[in-house]
């Protein structure tokens, strides 16, 4: 594929075009089992949403970074990277950690703190699963960044890769947000036994990162 030329406007939109089709429904295994789990907290998704499209918008702008500096031997590298490993890895510690604290939380009574507190403790591995998602290649990011290789600037390509993330992630942030938030909520509503749809949802969350992480499913 021949590099073009686009400015940070045309990242924008083509972060938009991305993130309104194709990253939802590759984002959909993976935070649906999230909102799913969090019970009372999913009202508010941005608890979720924001970690994740930070590790996101991160993931994209260092890959900008890097491809302005380094031309397009990074194209070919992630082509050829196990970078699958980085989002199984974290689905599984997110997964994990939803299972210890329905643990903790069924050994002090399934008290709301519990609940409350969990979201802060997972904002960092949401954050690591929003920087894996970033880093699996598609035709719109090989697209970027071959622009940003030809570049020969990592400012620029710093600058691409931002505008790129900050454009994929405001659509489904306001779809997972409220929508599968809202969704999520009242599915649990409906279900006689939330704490076993939690349980499930944490196990779902581990065997997903762990056929990630061994290449059996892509985003």
């Amino acid at each position: 594929m021949e590099a073009v030329a686009i400015g940070v406007p045309a990242a924008i939109a083509m972060g938009l075009a991305f993130g309104a089709g194709p990253c939802n429904v590759a984002c959909l295994p993976y935070l649906g089992p999230v909102f799913t789990a969090a019970g009372a907290e999913a009202n508010s998704g941005w608890r979720i949403m924001l970690p994740f499209s930070l590790g996101r918008c991160t993931g994209y702008a260092l890959l900008g970074l890097v491809a302005g500096g380094m031309g397009q031997v990074l194209v070919q590298m992630l082509d050829s990277a196990p970078v699958h490993l980085l989002l199984g890895a974290a689905t599984v510690l997110l997964g994990l950690l939803l299972l210890r604290r329905r643990s903790t939380g069924a050994a002090c009574g399934g008290g709301g703190h519990q609940v409350g507190t969990g979201l802060q403790i997972h904002g960092s591995a949401l954050f690591l699963m929003g920087a894996g998602m970033a880093l699996n290649p598609c035709l719109p990011l090989t697209t970027l960044l071959l622009a940003a290789a030809s570049t020969g600037s990592a400012v620029t390509g710093l600058a691409l890769g931002a505008a790129f993330g900050a454009g994929a992630v405001i659509i489904p942030a306001l779809i997972f947000g409220l929508g599968v938030a809202h969704l999520a909520g009242q599915l649990r509503q409906h279900l006689g036994s939330p704490q076993r749809l939690e349980q499930v949802s944490a196990l779902l969350l581990v065997g997903l990162g762990a056929m990630t992480a061994l290449g059996w499913m892509t985003p």
